[in-house]
């Protein structure tokens, strides 16, 4: 598989579970914007068969490479970010740590992890599989959130990119990361402010922000569906390092507060009225 092939599969499951993005998308691309991905990002847990270590080298066989580790000890994540060659988008795993949650947790964690066939690590397809677990219950959802909103992301949601990211260096219509999100808001999609309303600056060569999650009707146990917090835009504008290159990684003070874009606890989100098929 191309690396080409690889995000078309991806943007084509990411829209279909928040079409909001779509439209966001479309928004930006009707003033004439060829819009570039900077990165996508992708959550999971760290047992097997879907550990970190586990699921990289479906990325390395699509040519890329490790570039830093990150840890973010408030959330108990860890992640590892990787860089192409050929400049395609950058992509950032992160794993949820569970030995440092309750003993309730890890088992609802292992008990999901042992329902995942073997085979499917063995391509680059598990990046876009979605759940592959029976659906949790509503009430086990909401347990899991009250620990950790990110193992109730996953265990809703499974295995796909969270986010896609819009590279704000690649826009020729907007002069800058406020200007992109005035534009944004003014359209009534809502951001993620934790943290403040943009994430990091030249000082740290990354600019980040994000929309808050889209909300979708999610199929739950027993064939209920509830709306749930999906996915968000993030845009990132990145600044020269060291010998004039545009700064390759991600900073982890800022991925933090990203994270909290799909924390249902958030006001403001628009709802979307299509469910999310799994």
């Amino acid at each position: 598989m191309t690396p080409e092939r690889f995000f078309e599969h991806l943007w084509d499951d990411y829209i279909r579970i928040a079409p909001a993005a779509g439209r966001l998308h479309a928004l930006v691309a009707a003033r004439g914007e060829t819009l570039v991905n900077d990165h996508v990002a992708f959550r999971t847990f760290d047992l097997d068969p879907i550990r970190l270590e586990r699921l990289e080298p479906q990325l390395l066989s699509l040519g890329y490479q490790r570039f830093e580790p990150y840890s973010f000890a408030d959330k108990h994540l860890r992640a590892w970010g990787y860089v192409h060659p050929q400049g395609h988008p950058r992509i950032f795993l992160s794993e949820l740590e569970t030995r440092y949650f309750s003993r309730a947790l890890q088992d609802i964690v292992a008990g999901l992890c042992a329902q995942v066939p073997l085979a499917a690590i063995n391509e680059p397809a598990i990046f876009w599989a979605g759940r592959p677990w029976a659906p949790v219950s509503h009430s086990t959802w909401a347990a899991l959130r009250e620990e950790s909103e990110y193992a109730a992301w996953v265990a809703a949601l499974g295995l796909r990119p969270n986010h896609f990211t819009i590279s704000v260096n690649a826009l020729q219509s907007f002069s800058d990361l406020p200007a992109l999100l005035t534009f944004i808001e003014g359209h009534g999609f809502a951001l993620n402010e934790a943290g403040g309303r943009i994430k990091g600056g030249p000082e740290v060569l990354l600019e980040q922000a994000s929309t808050l999650a889209d909300r979708v009707a999610v199929e739950f146990a027993g064939g209920e569906h509830h709306v749930i917090p999906t996915c968000y835009y993030e845009f990132a504008r990145r600044y020269p390092a060291a010998g004039g290159q545009l700064y390759e990684g991600f900073v982890a003070a800022s991925a933090d507060r990203i994270f909290e874009s799909t924390d249902s606890r958030q006001p403001g989100a628009a709802v979307s009225t299509s469910p999310a098929n799994d």
